[in-house]
């Protein structure tokens, strides 16, 4: 069986990595600045450990006890990548196991990280908000990105590397996308360490790439229908 799960994902990361070169090449990019994060949330374990020995080293979580049990199991070599909502009670264990985190939009979660000794360690991604009228979307609005910035700035343990976004439903993805990266640009003068974009995930990764994504976010593209959440 775990053969033929083994031999069901290698095809479906093939296929995957075929579309991000050729994605590349035709944006005039270089499919090494580029990352795969292949997000294994809700899938098994013996997903991230077949994968791994597949060549995978990125991995996405949205769920603390989920990614640290991961962790645990699979490669000591892996970039593990939180992207779920943050709660403040999971920070001190969000830090424990993530290397990357992509949804930062609190003022508050950074200072709690920032009280972490792991902090140091820790990448950060500003998560934007393309939908403010969405109570229940988190992330900071495009406008609200240069006040939050300067806050975040003062913490000298929070690294902050680059802006994520889900592209809205409404909205075409590319156009989303040009929005994020225009802001990335923006930002980038006045903190030139905010070079990368997280944004893309399988229905819309090639329109990313298009628009200057170095993380790319595929989870059912190579692991298939996703199981229900508990």
């Amino acid at each position: 069986m775990s053969d033929t799960r083994k031999d069901e994902l290698a095809e479906n990361l093939g296929k995957i990595k075929a579309r991000v070169a050729t994605a590349a090449t035709q944006s005039g990019r270089k499919v090494e600045e580029i990352t795969l994060v292949v997000v294994t949330k809700t899938f098994p374990v013996s997903d991230a450990q077949l994968l791994y020995e597949l060549g995978e080293r990125n991995f996405g979580e949205n769920r603390n006890e989920e990614g640290s049990a991961k962790k645990e199991l699979v490669g000591p070599d892996v970039m593990w990548h939180f992207q779920g909502q943050i709660q403040s009670k999971k920070i001190r264990h969000i830090a424990q196991w993530a290397n990357v985190v992509h949804s930062l939009d609190s003022v508050d979660h950074a200072r709690k990280f920032a009280e972490m000794p792991q902090a140091k360690d820790l990448k950060f991604f500003v998560q934007v908000n393309l939908e403010p009228s969405r109570v229940d979307r988190g992330g900071v609005s495009v406008a609200g990105l240069p006040d939050f910035l300067e806050e975040v700035a003062g913490l000298n343990s929070i690294d902050v590397i680059g802006l994520m976004t889900v592209a809205p439903l409404d909205i075409a993805p590319r156009e989303a996308f040009q929005e994020v990266a225009e802001a990335k640009n923006l930002v980038q003068k006045n903190y030139p360490s905010i070079t990368q974009l997280s944004i893309g995930m399988s229905g819309d990764f090639e329109e990313a790439i298009a628009c200057g994504a170095t993380h790319i976010r595929i989870g059912s593209s190579i692991l298939g229908s996703r199981p229900p959440q508990a």
